[in-house]
């Protein structure tokens, strides 16, 4: 399935949609230099030559075995001149069998997309290559000197060009692909304990988290450039701003808000990027993590200030452990936009799994919520269950969601979690 979202709808502000023949025109007048997800191309593909690989399926296979991209045939690749190709000569079927026949494992999703000018003079030939979750796909040809003897090679993509991978390399990306298909859950329970227990074992009073981890079904390979601080002080920033953007009216700031006094300085983590404001000891404790193959972790206190001038709060605290309804939705809110612009920004062509959860430093206590009524007085509603615990919630996400399908997203996560007080909230 073609993606709708590309380095050319990055480059030109485009919104997500399908790729069409003038957003490629645009970009190649724009000289847009290609990249580890971008390949210009100026000849259709040609048949595997004697003494040579095939050079499409080791272009294809370059792509899977490190983030995606696209393959556009008919603009040049160093003056980026639009000389089109003759749509007539395209032949998709024999493109496909060359790439199966070459190609090992299978790789699926893969399209071509022949795109012609409104006024039929010019036409381009695209190949969306997908992310591949079977990496690293190895490219098969023959020797000129030993035509019966085959060999393998395992290509990817170093920015602008192809290179090839070398045994730790390879060993690597076989190991990342066994992991992720008999450890995927494993792995994301690892993220969420180790998260519990970054953000609990700083904090002096009793409290409830919401800890949530976004995973892409296709994760971004290692071979993937990683993401740099710049990078992700811009995925934060975005972030923040859509969300100011879609809600003029807040009275409780989310998470992302509070981030604001880390966003410049992110930290180097284990193959991501940490912000947190746990060491400050000011304010509400918040805690973020962007990963370099896609994963984004997002914790923060509930508990913090969730009763403030109320003639029970110290009575209601001692029962059990505050979690404040309002600063949840935004959490769940804040934690879509940040997954949706990371996604974006890596150009991530799968859909995302979101996993929150409450947590708590004190177990076998009482969850107690708390709301705020109209008048913008804190309470706890007398007919709201306790639970002692609550169970994780999952959506998904499309990197190409809109505004609509965002907020409906994290509407879907907050009510679940809140249903499980006998509450049923709206954002």
């Amino acid at each position: 399935m073609a993606r709708s979202w590309t380095r050319l709808h990055e480059h030109l502000g485009a919104a997500p949609g399908p790729l069409d023949f003038d957003m490629v025109a645009k970009a190649a007048a724009d000289r847009l230099a290609e990249s580890d997800d971008l390949d210009w191309k100026e000849q259709l593909p040609q048949p595997p030559r004697e003494g040579r690989w095939n050079e499409l399926a080791k272009d294809v296979a370059a792509m899977a075995n490190t983030r995606g991209g696209l393959i556009i045939y008919g603009v040049q690749d160093s003056t980026c001149v639009l000389t089109g190709i003759d749509p007539d000569e395209v032949n998709t079927e024999q493109y496909a069998q060359w790439v199966r026949n070459h190609v090992q494992p299978y790789l699926s999703d893969l399209t071509f997309t022949t795109l012609t000018a409104p006024d039929g003079a010019r036409s381009v030939l695209v190949a969306d290559v997908p992310a591949s979750p079977m990496a690293p796909h190895l490219v098969y040809g023959t020797a000129a000197r030993d035509k019966d003897q085959q060999a393998a090679v395992a290509p990817y993509r170093d920015r602008d060009h192809t290179a090839w991978m070398a045994e730790h390399q390879l060993e690597r990306a076989y190991r990342d692909r066994f992991t992720r298909a008999a450890h995927a859950d494993d792995a994301l329970q690892h993220l969420i304990d180790h998260a519990r227990e970054t953000v609990t074992l700083q904090q002096e009073e009793p409290s409830a988290w919401f800890i949530a981890v976004a995973r892409p079904e296709r994760p971004l390979p290692r071979t993937a450039p990683r993401m740099t601080r710049q990078d992700a002080t811009a995925i934060v920033t975005a972030a923040r701003s859509h969300v100011g953007q879609q809600r003029t009216n807040r009275m409780i700031p989310g998470p992302l808000t509070g981030l604001e006094v880390v966003t410049s300085n992110p930290r180097p983590g284990l193959r991501r990027w940490v912000l947190s404001t746990l060491a400050t000891g000011i304010g509400r404790g918040i805690y973020a993590e962007l990963h370099h193959d896609g994963t984004a972790l997002l914790a923060a206190n509930l508990s913090w200030r969730a009763l403030r001038d109320h003639h029970h709060a110290d009575e209601l605290a001692s029962l059990g452990v505050l979690v404040q309804q309002n600063y949840l939705g935004e959490c769940c809110r804040d934690l879509c936009a940040l997954v949706r612009e990371q996604a974006r920004h890596l150009r991530l062509d799968s859909g995302l799994l979101l996993n929150a959860a409450l947590t708590t430093d004190t177990p076998n206590v009482p969850l107690i919520p708390v709301v705020v009524d109209g008048f913008g007085f804190t309470d706890v509603p007398d007919h709201a269950r306790r639970p002692h615990r609550t169970q994780p919630v999952t959506t998904t996400l499309l990197p190409a969601d809109g505004d609509q399908a965002l907020t409906e997203s994290a509407q879907e996560l907050f009510t679940d979690l809140m249903n499980q007080f006998g509450l049923d909230p709206q954002l």
